[in-house]
């Protein structure tokens, strides 16, 4: 048995500590893989209440039941935004739920898809295909480093970056600097943006407020949205768009793609948030 999996009255069980005071327990079918890349413990579990998942060091990151939903809020929001987004940058996303969402896209030209952890690639590639589609589109290319390294060498390349990261910690801790957002500045053309999930806003408002204050010195504007993903803590979720231009959405642009949960009224209203959520 590993560290993260304990068993209770016969069943098998995933237990997540979110705080001291707050536990997360799945009931587990079976392991269906298990192993160790050189940066993290990755799992593929099937579950009774939410399907396969990926687990990454005894944290659940996507489900087959909910992570439609976070891959169409944070590649169809931005694709919505953005006139022709024909370049585009995933950062992360090993899962290639958000990959697999932005090649609905015809105009879509090339994306690179950097992903320090080619482990986890594979495994969801092989053991995920209800996230992943087991992804062979060749406008992808995979490249396995250092996602923080490989923005910092562009300059003016791309039209949407698209930052899909774990949780602000071990390989993601860098992917919330402020350093980094102004790599992405940099690495965006003129009229380009960017798109970072950033967390939920009850359990980690201090890292979603942190977020979007850094985001906002650097780019033309800055907008908070959300969308509700059963999976993680509290349910209701946070993205930060920043733009070197106006925000101007176009939900049209989702009309026809297959979705699950992204449609023209979801992109119209994402962008409206609850009071406390309201930036001062």
């Amino acid at each position: 048995m590993n560290r993260y999996l304990t068993k209770q009255d016969g069943d098998l069980w995933l237990t997540e500590a979110e705080q001291d005071s707050l536990k997360i327990s799945y009931r587990i079918k079976k392991v269906v893989y298990e192993g160790s890349s050189k940066f993290q413990h990755i799992m593929i579990l099937d579950s009774f209440g939410f399907g396969r998942m990926l687990v990454l060091d005894g944290v659940v990151q996507t489900t087959s039941l909910d992570g439609h939903i976070y891959n169409e809020m944070i590649i169809h929001v931005p694709f919505s935004l953005h006139p022709a987004p024909r370049k585009v940058l995933i950062i992360g996303g090993g899962d290639c739920g958000a990959a697999r969402e932005a090649c609905k896209y015809k105009e879509l030209q090339q994306l690179h898809m950097v992903e320090v952890d080619q482990k986890v690639v594979e495994v969801c590639r092989k053991h995920l295909p209800e996230v992943s589609g087991n992804l062979t589109d060749p406008r992808v290319e995979f490249i396995f480093e250092d996602g923080v390294a490989f923005a910092g060498k562009r300059k003016g390349e791309y039209d949407l970056i698209i930052v899909d990261s774990s949780d602000p910690v071990g390989p993601a801790e860098a992917l919330f600097e402020k350093s980094f957002y102004s790599s992405l500045h940099s690495a965006l053309k003129d009229d380009g943006l960017m798109v970072c999930q950033s967390q939920s806003p009850i359990f980690h408002e201090d890292i979603m407020k942190q977020s979007y204050e850094r985001i906002s010195t650097l780019f033309e504007e800055a907008k908070l949205y959300t969308a509700v993903v059963p999976t993680y803590p509290g349910g209701l979720w946070s993205f930060i768009i920043g733009s070197k231009t106006q925000i101007v959405p176009d939900p049209s642009k989702v009309r026809g793609k297959k979705t699950s949960y992204a449609n023209e009224k979801i992109l119209e209203t994402c962008f409206s948030l609850p009071q406390f959520m309201i930036q001062g």
